[in-house]
């Protein structure tokens, strides 16, 4: 049977409970520039993670640009950006924790001889600062975690594939070769577009919303996102990947 090349994983939500942590520390930022800019709308950190959950922070101001009709100069948001990495870097050095059953399945497939690497929309220090809080750093070498917002030249956010087409070709791999896990819409339509078979994590909403907001991610991932399976623990990995394999 053949065996998948690479395991490409998405970071937030899929492999770290960062995504909330994250948002947390973004909202104050956000509801900033929505006030400088004169608009009246302020978002909880509920409804910022409702509209943007799976952009990087140039993603999600350029989003609310285009939503509230403001316009923000180039240096205007790396201004905001980089003051948005620090605090969100800052957080989840602090407080960020695994989602559960991945550490375990990353030792799996490091035993069973499976490169991996992190494919993120987020920034590359904000993404080793969450690998190295939960400790599974030393899975990934710094040339093995690759980011939209900072690998990119420009940078960019999914669901642009941009980020994934830029994996592969650094790893010297086919995109159908690999597979890759993702929680979110945005990831997923990247992984989508970039031809690489997707299993879609979902686990990470029955966590923190509950079992109707897990079944409906479920429904939107296969049914919008072309996911080849879904998984609601990591435990069901093993057997999801070589579900896959069969597929090659």
């Amino acid at each position: 049977m053949p065996r998948v090349k690479y395991i490409l994983l998405d970071c937030d939500n899929t492999l770290c409970l960062s995504e909330r942590l994250a948002f947390e520390a973004c909202t104050d930022l956000t509801n900033e520039v929505l006030e400088k800019w004169g608009r009246p709308e302020r978002y909880t950190v509920e409804q910022l993670l409702e509209d943007f959950v799976g952009h990087n922070f140039r993603g999600m101001l350029n989003g609310l640009q285009k939503k509230h009709g403001f316009t923000m100069s180039p240096e205007e948001v790396d201004a905001y950006v980089d003051r948005e990495l620090g605090a969100v870097t800052a957080k989840l050095s602090e407080k960020c924790t695994p989602c559960p059953g991945a550490p375990e399945q990353l030792e799996a497939l490091k035993q069973a001889g499976y490169p991996m690497s992190v494919v993120s929309t987020s920034a590359k220090p904000r993404v080793v600062a969450s690998l190295k809080k939960v400790g599974i750093d030393h899975y990934f070498p710094d040339e093995h975690v690759f980011s939209a917002a900072t690998s990119l030249n420009p940078p960019s956010s999914k669901p642009d594939p941009a980020i994934y087409n830029y994996a592969c070709q650094q790893l010297g791999v086919k995109n159908e070769e690999c597979v890759t896990v993702e929680d979110s819409k945005s990831g997923a339509t990247a992984a989508m577009r970039a031809g690489i078979p997707l299993i879609g994590y979902v686990g990470v909403y029955g966590i923190e919303e509950g079992k109707e907001k897990m079944e409906e991610m479920a429904k939107l991932l296969t049914e919008q996102c072309n996911a080849k399976a879904i998984m609601y623990d990591w435990k069901e990995f093993p057997e999801l990947l070589k579900k896959i394999e069969e597929q090659l």
